[in-house]
């Protein structure tokens, strides 16, 4: 496995590929945005490790490049930054980021983390591209979603966030689910997280008429149904 490491800090830099090292990763590791990129065509990473601060950049820009490249759209990334507030692991996520670790970190909990990331991808296959409920349509493999002949642009934690919904009609899932499932087990994030990305969500598919199939369940969380009429559901 093959890890690609992206810090600025020399000292860090060196700490993080010898821990990866000693759990016998194969690392590429660059100290800036530029090189990143570069390093990135001749590479063949399963896992990236990402740095927010970068002397020419930013590792959110990075990660947003990253992800509209088709060949490194779907490996995981885990972001790592000083940077501890909600609100910034919210933009890290919704750049792309699949998990997000604060500095300082253990090494320990960084590897396990990595290990994680890796194990994922497993979970996600599919026989099947598309995937269908009432007038949505999602394509897991191209990652574009239509409302009949609409296409409709959607984050990649939006996109993952009616993903988990279309796999599970009718299915109601809990706040701290919801997390677990798009934001990862090990991302540390409030309830209100969830509630935001629901709310952003429903705002897109307004337009539609297709807002009113994510559903609030009164002391329970959210589903998706054709309705949204049953007794302690909430069409909002």
């Amino acid at each position: 496995m093959n890890i690609f490491v992206v810090e600025d800090d020399r000292d860090i830099r060196e700490m993080v590929c010898r821990s990866l090292t000693q759990n016998n990763y194969r690392i590429t590791a660059c100290s800036n945005l530029a090189e990143a990129r570069s390093s990135l065509k001749s590479a063949d990473p399963d896992c990236m490790v990402i740095d927010w601060m970068l002397p020419d950049g930013s590792g959110i820009e990075l990660i947003r490049w990253i992800r509209r490249q088709q060949k490194y759209e779907q490996i995981p990334v885990l972001m790592l930054t000083a940077r501890s507030q909600e609100s910034d692991k919210i933009t890290g996520l919704d750049a792309g980021a699949d998990d997000y670790l604060t500095k300082p970190m253990s090494l320990r909990e960084l590897n396990a983390r990595v290990r994680a990331l890796l194990r994922r991808p497993a979970q996600y296959e599919e026989q099947l591209d598309n995937l269908e409920f009432g007038p949505i349509n999602l394509n897991i493999r191209t990652h574009e979603v239509f409302i009949g002949k609409a296409s409709i642009n959607l984050t990649k934690t939006e996109f993952k966030l009616l993903r988990l919904f279309i796999e599970n009609p009718r299915k109601v899932f809990s706040r701290e689910q919801i997390l677990d499932a798009v934001w990862g087990l090990n991302a540390f994030l409030g309830d209100r997280t969830v509630d935001v990305h629901i709310l952003r969500l429903r705002k897109i598919l307004k337009p539609y008429g297709a807002h009113k199939m994510i559903s609030t369940v009164r002391g329970s969380g959210y589903r998706l149904s054709e309705t949204a009429d049953n007794q302690g559901i909430i069409a909002e």
